[in-house]
């Protein structure tokens, strides 16, 4: 029903990592000049719009950065998509999305803590070495199937690479093997899991895009507090983020994204579209174009805005 794939997967890391592709709100978007420290057009407006999207996340609140993601009218005709099991924008923005109810359902099924325990001692307790081995080696690997994928553009491969290795550099170190850790993740994330009543891709349907991502708020932040007792501050990672102006030509801009990830620094940049006077990232546009013209009938919903011509970044 829907895309995955261990491209997408890989692709996406950021947007599990980032949180996503627009990270960190600060306040003085409409400023005329950089405060110090900012990068050179953090005042504009490309780069706040980038900001506001990445303050959401910090906030975990789903349901406004899906919200200021993408056009009103287009939005919309996600939440319909979403209704008719046709999409599941924006949870197919993080890697593994498909997966992502049976992994509820599997935290916070009844008794999921006490056999869950039981599986990490008898799996993964101790086995710090073998974690970090693997850890380096699924880094590696990833690194070389992005290189090889002739479809990127040399910016998104070098972005995807970037984060990739920051991420095996951080797992290649951390205590993933720790019992107590293991034992506390174990217990915060099936709390979080079972509190959004989401266990199925009918629960999903069911509840709606905004009352589901509203009730995935919380997780998410579970999710993060988990990573940060494992050295990967994901919210210190947005708070840290800069964005600055590239370029900006008519309805068209390019804003420059830098950010700490797992102790590694991290440059990018990301294209965006103004439209009706708001700006919005190439490739979330290019996302609910392809996701509405496949899932939809001719005439059946409204049609999106046409997504920019050429290769979004994100």
């Amino acid at each position: 029903m829907y895309r995955s794939s261990l491209a997408r997967s890989i692709t996406r890391a950021r947007l599990c990592v980032l949180l996503p592709a627009a990270l960190l709100l600060l306040a003085a978007c409409s400023r005329d000049a950089s405060a110090p420290g900012e990068l050179p057009g953090a005042g504009s407006e490309p780069a706040g719009a980038v900001r506001q999207l990445a303050g959401h996340l910090q906030d975990n609140d789903l349901v406004a950065f899906a919200r200021d993601a993408l056009p009103p009218d287009t939005h919309a005709a996600l939440a319909e998509a979403w209704r008719r099991d046709q999409s599941r924008w924006p949870l197919t923005e993080l890697p593994l999305d498909d997966q992502l109810p049976s992994l509820l359902a599997s935290l916070g099924g009844p008794g999921a803590e006490a056999e869950l325990r039981r599986r990490f001692d008898h799996q993964l307790a101790g086995q710090d070495t073998a974690l970090r081995d693997a850890a380096r080696s699924l880094s590696l690997f990833g690194v070389q199937y992005l290189r090889q994928q002739a479809h990127y553009t040399d910016e998104e491969r070098a972005h995807y690479v970037q984060t990739v290795e920051a991420l095996g550099a951080w797992a290649g170190q951390a205590p993933l093997g720790d019992r107590e850790l293991g034992h506390a993740a174990i217990d915060r994330l099936a709390a979080a899991a079972r509190q959004t009543g989401l266990a199925s891709d009918e629960d999903l349907r069911e509840a709606g895009m905004e009352d589901s991502l509203r009730r995935l708020g919380p997780f998410l932040a579970a999710v993060k507090a988990t990573t940060a007792d494992y050295g990967l501050d994901l919210d210190q990672s947005l708070a840290d983020l800069r964005t600055g102006l590239v370029q900006e030509d008519g309805d068209q801009a390019t804003v420059l994204l830098h950010y700490p990830l797992g102790g590694r620094e991290i440059d990018t940049t990301l294209r965006l579209t103004r439209i009706r006077g708001h700006w919005y990232l190439d490739g979330y546009l290019e996302e609910a174009a392809r996701v509405l013209a496949a899932a939809t009938p001719a005439g059946d919903l409204p049609e999106p805005p046409a997504a920019p011509a050429g290769p979004g970044g994100r």
